[in-house]
């Protein structure tokens, strides 16, 4: 039967849950303004096989925030927090969109416990510019004055227009907290959108993984594009890309029977 228990690694300001006792370690690392519970379903239906570790990555989730954001003291936090829980004991790592930076950053700097990578709809370049998503999305809940607001629904209401995916909308809204009185963004959403330029961003590297990499890209999405392929090559050598027809930007959540698949095959 399946274990889920929480934990936060000492000094790490990292939150961790980790579900399953099975032989492999996974790692999941979620993408911008997302957290470690999006990949729930994939951690309990590999709990048999796999120790998964559910991160919230620094300034999400119940994580801390912190005062600055860049990819190499993130990954550098991240592994440390990883290492803590797992022991040192090697591990498969799946990062989607910012927390795919991460895990390649993480691979890049500190690839010996690493096993396989796998990047989830995003590419080692600028993924956007000033009228891009995520500014748009982050711009947004910024707008929204929390103190002139009673209840969730009128946050919904106010982001029906300027976001009107649900999905999209729904992703986000699972974000609002009530507390003390009011509401407010559980992730550091002030310094999250400062940092979109470093966030969009990747740090330039002269090293490589040279491990297996399986590069996975929502078909109907545009931050995996055949020029960006170049680039990826000469950081992985090893990678291996794979589209999922009919997938936006949250390959996972739009496709989960095929993400499944992916993820044993990874696995494998």
């Amino acid at each position: 039967m399946a274990s889920t228990t929480g934990s936060t690694p000492p000094d790490s300001g990292i939150h961790i849950q980790r579900v399953g006792e099975g032989e492999k370690n996974l790692v999941f690392l979620h993408g911008l303004m997302g957290r470690g519970k999006n990949f729930a379903r994939f951690a309990k239906e590999l709990s048999e096989e796999c120790t998964v570790l559910l991160v919230d990555l620094p300034n999400h989730g119940a994580s801390a925030w912190t005062e600055s954001v860049d990819y190499p003291n993130l990954a550098a936090a991240v592994s440390k927090a990883i290492n803590e829980e797992l022991g040192n004991q090697p591990y498969y790592l799946v990062g989607h969109s910012m927390g795919g930076k991460v895990a390649m950053t993480m691979a890049l700097t500190q690839p010996e416990l690493i096993l396989k990578l796998m990047v989830v709809d995003i590419s080692p370049v600028k993924s956007w510019n000033s009228g891009g998503e995520f500014p748009h999305l982050l711009g947004s809940l910024l707008s929204v004055d929390l103190n002139q607001v009673a209840n969730r629904a009128e946050v919904e209401q106010k982001l029906k227009d300027p976001i009107p995916h649900p999905t999209v909308r729904g992703f986000l809204m699972q974000n609002l907290r009530y507390s003390g009185g009011g509401f407010g963004w559980q992730p550091n959403l002030e310094l999250l959108y400062d940092s979109l330029d470093t966030i969009g961003g990747f740090p330039e590297f002269t090293t490589t993984y040279d491990r297996p990499v399986m590069w996975v890209a929502g078909g109907e999405s545009q931050y995996v594009k055949d020029e960006y392929r170049p680039v990826m090559q000469k950081l992985f050598p090893q990678v291996r890309k794979i589209t999922v027809k009919g997938a936006g930007h949250w390959v996972h959540s739009q496709k989960p029977e095929e993400f499944t698949e992916l993820l044993r095959h990874f696995l494998s």
